[in-house]
């Protein structure tokens, strides 16, 4: 089902996209949300227990802040590279999408290295800890393949349990009511022989597929595609230095009046030494 503007401004109480702020569509079998490319004032969105695909429509949502996507259709973490751009988002739900994977660390840590000024993940509130090691520990996405773009896999429809439902409102925001808590509605997912399987989203299915490199958009590219050294070493360069700086700021957080006092000095001292270095070299 499409989300149309007649549906966003019912729900919103709003008349016109451009000033909505606050979205409930949760439960709503939604599987295309493109709409949601012309309201760039949406600050909370909640979408919960459709049959969402891909995040790209809210990459134009600069204002948003929260985002609860909790039982969708994402089957990569590269769809995290649409978020990336979005510079007030603090809240994501995204358990619970076959994106997931086996190994609850390495997507937390993924999600946390490539969205680091998220506050809360998961409705579990995220620590600076955890944002120094995902910088280590998570891995890089890239833009996702748009290969199977369109309606996507075939669908499989489930029954939501009321117990489900109930467990679900009272975290995410814009809650709906009674009504919502009945719904079915049918998720996407990706089967070897074409014919529709268990999708892992409720407690009877079997769990989803681990995390595969290509699934975290870790694509290998073709011998002929690798870089030359120089590029590569480069490149390496740049992104150990970012990564080194990132985990540098975060720590001077931990740091009181003396520690900072301390690391002071010791900047300016090496200020003053490579400040030296590059006056002799360009002497000689």
């Amino acid at each position: 089902m499409k989300l149309t503007r007649k549906m966003v401004l019912s729900r919103a109480k709003a008349s016109e996209l451009h000033s909505v702020r606050k979205l409930n569509c949760w439960g709503s079998r939604l599987t295309d949300i493109s709409i949601c490319r012309e309201m760039p004032s949406l600050e909370v969105i909640t979408l919960s227990v459709n049959s969402i695909s891909t995040l790209e429509p809210v990459s134009r949502c600069r204002q948003l802040s929260e985002l609860y996507l909790r039982k969708n259709c994402i089957s990569s973490l590269a769809e995290l590279f649409y978020l990336k751009g979005l510079p007030c988002l603090r809240v994501l739900w995204l358990a619970e999408n076959p994106c997931c994977g086996a190994c609850p660390h390495l997507y937390r840590m993924t999600v946390l290295r490539n969205l680091p000024h998220l506050q809360k993940l998961d409705n579990q509130a995220v620590t600076e800890e955890e944002v120094s090691r995902a910088l280590v520990e998570g891995e890089e996405v890239t833009a996702p393949s748009r290969q199977h773009s369109g309606n996507g896999p075939p669908e499989l429809s489930y029954t939501l349990s009321a117990e489900d439902a109930a467990a679900e409102m009272p975290r995410d925001p814009l809650s709906l009511g009674e009504e919502s808590r009945r719904r079915t509605h049918r998720c996407c997912v990706n089967s070897a022989g074409g014919a529709p399987r268990p999708s892992g989203l409720t407690p009877r299915c079997p769990p989803p597929a681990p995390l595969t490199q290509g699934q975290l958009g870790l694509k290998r590219p073709s011998r002929d595609q690798f870089p030359s050294f120089s590029q590569r070493a480069a490149t390496s360069g740049r992104k150990n230095r970012n990564n080194v700086l990132t985990a540098v700021l975060l720590l001077l957080r931990e740091l009181d009046s003396e520690g900072l006092e301390a690391v002071h000095q010791r900047v300016v001292s090496r200020l003053q030494a490579l400040q030296k270095q590059e006056l002799q070299e360009a002497m000689e």
